[in-house]
This record gives structure tokens, C-alpha cells and sequence, in this order.
């Protein structure tokens, strides 16, 4: 269903102890096309959720806000107002004053949903989900819009499980808009191309000894620059993620080939085989030989501590 061809479309739920249980439950979703010189927000909306736009409201849930139309602005915890426009989407804060609504000129079209639980709790914990970046930038996106769509839909028809199916779509939304706002922010100035050059770097010269810092210096940017950017692009320093694809080979060729641990430890330019042991027992559990093994389904127990030479 196309709910662009609507006015508005909301639904609120009723939550159950059961539904609370697993972790996600969903208060509310709607969509709601407001039109210029038109009056916001609409009136029919239950007490606790409507709101004077002047004097704002605090909810005790979080909320995604999707602008697919039109622009206006938002304000957060009594700060200045932030413009925003379509393909913009804000996450609110269960106890945070907000407030926000459409230009008069322009009006808009929002697409909402409520959720808690102690699944979103953890995220929030674990970063996640931040007050620093509460404003994101999506773009047009389709699937976004289809998930609040069928989310619509399944709120609408309130069939068993209906909470946990909601549950689902407010974890994909999460999922995608983290994704595509993230990718969105590296490809701004070739950040992205930056980090995908360095990695292809890193996998065609896996064989040899790899400087993060002559690394970057080949780019042409600078190497506290360069740390950072791989390590939010990755999840890896630089260093780190070289060594993960140094011990991604390693396994490989201790699976797929007769070379001895000696000979690999070589191949992969590490300073000596009793180095490279070390590291691979550290970060696998296993040492090379019992790894071999037991990756090739043979028991461990035989391993000789000098058979890697």
C-alpha cells in the first residue's frame, strides 16, 4: 500500500507483559502527509502523544521519524532549531524534550514509529543508538518507506504475534538507516573510495610486510587522519585489520595446503615462525598444528610441540 496517497494513517497498541518480554514492543506507527498552510499536528492523535509545537512534549518511548517530503525543523532538549528537510530521519529519546513540524510553505510527509524494550536499551548502551547523532541523513530510500508501510499494515490488522512482527521491522529499520547513513557519511570528499583503495592495497600485498604509515603517505593523507577513518569505516586500527587478514590467509593455507607452519609463517612475513605461533595461539585458542587438525576433522592429540618446523 501506498500510503503517500493518504492524508494520515496511525495506530496505536495496546502493549501486553508477554509482548514487553521479548525485548522490542511497538507503541505506535503512522504516516502523516501534512499540507502547506495546513495545521500541525493533527488533533486526533491520543493525550500523551499530541503536542503544541510552541511548547513541545517529552515521550517516554523512542521514535524514528522519517521525512519523505516537504522540509521544516526539529528541536532537542530546549537547544536551537535544526533545519530538516526530506530524506532526513530523527531518532527522539524516551525522556527527551522535542520539539518539531513542517514548514507552512511546504508542509511534509513523516513516517513514525514508537518502540522500547530492553533490546533497544541495550543498543542505546552499547552506542548504537546516540544522542550525538540523532539527525540522519538517509536520502530517498524505498525499502525505508516499505518497512514503515507493511509495519502500517501489520499494526492495522492486530493479528497474533503482530508485536513481534513489528518487533522485526523496527530492528531492519535500525539496521538500514545505520547502514546507509554511515555509508552516506564516508562517501562524502572520497572518504569511502580512500578506505576501499587501502583495503585492496592490504589484501593484493598480504604476502609482504604493509606500513599503515607508508600506506598513507601513498594516498596522500595524513596517518592519525587515516587510523581514525579505517577504524570507524572498519571496525579495525589500520594495523589490526592487516593482522586479521594476515591470520584469514594463515588458516587457509594451514586448511588447504601441506606447507609446514614454518614455511606459512615465512610466506606471510612475519619476523620468525616462534612470533607467528605465539600470535596464532593468542587469538585463536589453538596453535597452528592443532588448528590444521582439527579444521581437517583429526584429533589433537598426537600434536607434537615441534612438528611447525
Amino acid at each position: 500500500m501506498n500510503y503517500e496517497n493518504f492524508d494520515a494513517e496511525f495506530k496505536y497498541l495496546i502493549v501486553s507483559d508477554k509482548d514487553k518480554k521479548f525485548g522490542i514492543y511497538v507503541n505506535t506507527v503512522g504516516f502523516q502527509s501534512i499540507h502547506p498552510n495546513s495545521p500541525y499536528p493533527l488533533t486526533e492523535h491520543p493525550k500523551g502523544y499530541f503536542f503544541n509545537a510552541n511548547k513541545g512534549r517529552v515521550l517516554s518511548e523512542y521514535q524514528f521519524v522519517y521525512i519523505t517530503k516537504g522540509k521544516g525543523t526539529l528541536q532537542l532538549d530546549s537547544k536551537e532549531e535544526i533545519s530538516i528537510s526530506r530524506g532526513k530521519l530523527f531518532i527522539i529519546f524516551p525522556g527527551q524534550w522535542h520539539s518539531y513540524h513542517p514548514d507552512i510553505e511546504t508542509g511534509w510527509n513523516e513516517y513514525y514509529i514508537g518502540f522500547h524494550g530492553n533490546v533497544i536499551e541495550n543498543l542505546v548502551r552499547n552506542s548504537f543508538l546516540t544522542k550525538e547523532s540523532q539527525l540522519l541523513d538517509i536520502g530517498s530510500n524505498e525499502e525505508l518507506v516499505s518497512l514503515f508501510a507493511r509495519a502500517l499494515e501489520i499494526a492495522e490488522n492486530d493479528k497474533v504475534c503482530s508485536q513481534q512482527y513489528l518487533s522485526g521491522i523496527v530492528m531492519h529499520i535500525l539496521g538500514l538507516v545505520l547502514s546507509v547513513s554511515t555509508n552516506k557519511v564516508f562517501e562524502l570528499g572520497g572518504v569511502a573510495q580512500k578506505i576501499e583503495q587501502a583495503k585492496i592495497i592490504m589484501n593484493e600485498n598480504i604476502y609482504k610486510n604493509i606500513n599503515p604509515e607508508e600506506l598513507a603517505t601513498n594516498l596522500n593523507i595524513s596517518y592519525s587522519w587515516f587510523r581514525k577513518v579505517f577504524k570507524d569505516y572498519t571496525g579495525y586500527a589500520p594495523a589490526k585489520y592487516i593482522q586479521e587478514l594476515k591470520f584469514r590467509k594463515a588458516k587457509q593455507l594451514l586448511i588447504c595446503t601441506s606447507h609446514t607452519v614454518k614455511e606459512i609463517s615465512y610466506m606471510l612475513d612475519y619476523n620468525s615462525t616462534e612470533h607467528f605461533f605465539s600470535l596464532f595461539k593468542k587469538i585463536t585458542g589453538f596453535t597452528p598444528m592443532e588448528y590444521r587438525l582439527y579444521a581437517r576433522g583429526s584429533k589433537t592429540d598426537s600434536v607434537n610441540s615441534e612438528s611447525y618446523f
